[in-house]
């Protein structure tokens, strides 16, 4: 899995430590072309995909018609694309030391592919893998100073504009669920069989249905596929293929009403959206 390894990230210091340990706080999609994936997402889902912050990096902020943030967009520069680096999304996991909790992941098998690393008035992140390969952010965010308290809303069961599911496709789902119960105390006990492929263990954190694990489903390699919500995945559908994606599954009903979509974005991200 080299080919996710990065230079650095960034985040925002506006969602941060008022949640818990565990909590997915922040999302970032990885793109060789910040512009196209502009026109793509804020089409498909309705974000605005701001313009490139000041800094080192091509780094976008994803806002929501409600004024909040959706997650970022970090542009894939020539050196990163010759370490592996490919376009992709990625979820950030908030923990509260950082150090702590590579040195707990290494312990466990992952690997790290960004050493810990600070970033001013953004706070401490990481980006490693579990024992099966998936990468994610490890981040130990820094609060703004006039909001010591403040809470990330990036992820919401209901909300639109907001990842809706986080889903982990995995070699190993039980392997997995040790992993990621011991790492952030996520609970995986619920689950809806699904005949030859197993079992579809939903994740819970603090309570919160927050997604699932299951096993590979025909993909090569282990990874994360959060799903984005928006009105109408019918709608949606129409915009991801006028606007230069494609559609690997779906629209597809699931348990509770709502449907999905799994396609690629034109600069190769796979993305997910969920809706009616």
């Amino acid at each position: 899995m080299s080919d996710v390894r990065t230079d650095t990230g960034t985040a925002p210091a506006t969602e941060s430590r008022g949640n818990p340990q565990g909590d997915f706080i922040w999302y970032e999609l990885m793109t060789p072309d910040p512009d196209g994936a502009k026109a793509f997402y804020d089409t498909v889902v309705g974000w605005v995909i701001g313009q490139s912050m000041p800094g080192p990096m091509d780094y976008r902020m994803i806002g929501r018609a409600d004024g909040g943030n959706a997650g970022g967009v970090l542009r894939i520069t020539d050196d990163m694309a010759q370490h592996g680096a490919r376009p992709m999304w990625l979820g950030y996991i908030h923990v509260r030391d950082v150090d702590a909790a590579v040195a707990a992941t290494e312990k466990a098998g992952g690997q790290v592919y960004m050493a810990a690393t600070d970033i001013p008035d953004v706070g401490r992140i990481a980006m490693v893998t579990d024992p099966q390969g998936a990468p994610f952010y490890l981040m130990s965010p820094t609060p703004p100073a006039d909001k010591p308290d403040a809470k990330s809303d990036v992820f919401s069961p209901t909300e639109q504009q907001r990842v809706s599911w986080n889903e982990l496709n995995t070699s190993d789902p039980e392997a997995a669920r040790r992993f990621y119960g011991e790492q952030f105390g996520w609970t995986s006990d619920d689950f809806m069989p699904m005949g030859e492929m197993g079992e579809y263990r939903f994740w819970k954190q603090n309570g919160v249905q927050i997604g699932a694990v299951c096993g590979l489903m025909g993909q090569a390699q282990p990874k994360w596929r959060h799903y984005f919500r928006v009105p109408s995945t019918a709608s949606a559908k129409d915009s991801v293929e006028q606007g230069g994606g494609r559609i690997t599954h779906g629209p597809m009903e699931v348990p509770g009403g709502d449907h999905i979509i799994i396609g690629i974005d034109p600069q190769g991200a796979e993305f997910a959206l969920v809706g009616k």
